[in-house]
């Protein structure tokens, strides 16, 4: 089984501890798959100074390949964050840098390259939704970060998205579990083979169509270190499972495979809570950098 993380790259500046972590949807889900035993790549742009060296570097040293990406002369992404009580609070970014200002379009060489996974992966953050009906042409599976934001569930958005997703998942902390399986069941209309709504303690719900299953939370005692990654790593830990299980373009996943995935994603979720920043390699902030 071959995962590739295709879009985003940050650092995460944490204010409170002076530490810059690295980062980013994409690149979160491809180190986390490699965690947990799977293959596991990221195809993305890097600027061209410091940051963007010590993203590579960190990216490349959890054993992920980072051989087809770009770099390009400009700043690297950052945002600005602390933690208040082991949960993380956003302070602001800088835009993404030019990861995001000149996003990489995949060319015939590069989806020859992304051809080769069982699976890729991009969020809202990655600039990305016109390269997804590529990705979908390839046969492999595309899975697809929609965060928590209002303007990333407006109809439009959803119909750029959905119809090229074999998964998408759904920050939906903030919505009742009635309206979270309402916006599962939007997504799934507007094109989405399989969606995703995770609610923080209130565990996570799977919807196909067809099916819904609910998993619940694996609650921490003890302190937490802080949340960062953590939807990411559940999002991880559920496609691991159905990829072991034989999920594929074809073959949709049955209930217990949704179970055994819904498990597999609070399972990934609760470890992640006693890591640094989304996977540690930390380093402090410098000056230069500031």
């Amino acid at each position: 089984m071959r995962v590739l993380g295709f879009g985003d790259n940050i650092v995460d500046r944490f204010v409170d501890r002076g530490v810059d972590y690295p980062g980013g949807n994409s690149v979160n889900v491809a180190v986390y798959a490699r965690r947990l035993g799977v293959e596991a790549a990221y195809l993305g742009v890097f600027g061209d100074d410091d940051l963007g060296r010590f993203l590579g570097e960190s990216i490349a040293a959890e054993g992920v390949a980072v051989d087809h990406c770009v770099v390009r002369t400009g700043e690297s992404g950052v945002s600005h964050l602390r933690v208040d009580d082991g949960e993380r609070v956003f302070l602001g970014w800088n835009g993404g840098g030019v990861t995001v200002r000149e996003p990489l379009v995949l060319d015939e060489d590069l989806l020859g390259y992304a051809g080769g996974f069982d699976l890729v992966h991009s969020s809202v953050y990655s600039r990305s939704e016109a390269e997804l009906p590529k990705l979908a042409a390839l046969g492999t599976l595309v899975s697809f970060d929609l965060s928590s934001e209002e303007e990333h569930r407006a109809a439009a958005y959803l119909d750029q998205v959905c119809p090229h997703a074999d998964l998408v998942l759904l920050s939906c902390s903030d919505l009742s579990e009635p309206a979270t399986a309402e916006l599962l069941a939007e997504t799934v209309r507007r094109g989405a083979r399989l969606a995703l709504g995770t609610r923080g303690v209130e565990g996570a719900i799977a919807h196909d169509g067809h099916v819904t299953v609910a998993g619940s939370a694996l609650l921490v005692d003890g302190p937490i270190v802080d949340t960062m990654g953590c939807g990411d790593a559940f999002l991880a830990g559920f496609a691991v499972s159905l990829l072991r299980d034989g999920w594929t373009v074809a073959a949709r996943p049955d209930r217990g495979m949704l179970e055994r995935a819904l498990l597999g994603g609070a399972r990934a979720a609760y470890e992640q809570c006693f890591v640094e920043g989304a996977f540690g390699h930390g380093r402090p902030t410098s000056v230069t950098s500031m």
